[in-house]
């Protein structure tokens, strides 16, 4: 029973490290070029109106998720936004995709070397995880064992 008890934990927290340095690498590249990023926010067809707000929180949403990801007291909260940015990127990739005749890449790092199908790939499998996660520290708080 403890076994079960500690993989309530470890496998929250796990995903959580996971996501939380996706967050930081993603967060830190957009920054280090940041005048890219924000030139191909302003040329999405979907962003364009908001491309300097964007272009400054959503490396800020992604740091402030990477701190939630790590306090015990937070994750759960931290797991599902982590979930629904993923989500939203997700979306956009796909509205991009489908909609739009430019698609612009404000990627960075190595994420910017992808192709589409394989980041849409990727952002589903951190999903999976966050839904994972998020399914084990449900249960743990059913259970009233442990935080999360």
């Amino acid at each position: 029973m403890q076994r079960s008890k500690d993989i309530r934990f470890w496998l929250p927290y796990s995903i959580s490290v996971l996501c939380a340095i996706l967050f930081i690498y993603a967060a830190t590249s957009k920054l280090w070029d940041f005048q890219q990023f924000k030139v191909q926010l302003g040329q999405s067809p979907i962003l364009t109106a908001y491309a300097g707000w964007v272009a400054w929180s959503v490396p800020l949403i992604e740091y402030i998720l990477a701190i939630l990801l790590f306090m015990d007291r937070f994750r759960l909260y931290a797991l599902y936004a982590s979930l629904g940015l993923m989500t939203m990127f997700t979306t956009y990739i796909f509205l991009v995709l489908n909609f739009s005749d430019y698609i612009p890449c404000s990627c960075g790092g190595v994420l910017e070397d992808l192709g589409w199908t394989e980041h849409i790939i990727f952002n589903v499998f951190f999903m999976s995880l966050s839904i994972l996660a998020i399914w084990y520290c449900e249960q743990t708080t059913i259970l009233k064992t442990r935080t999360c």
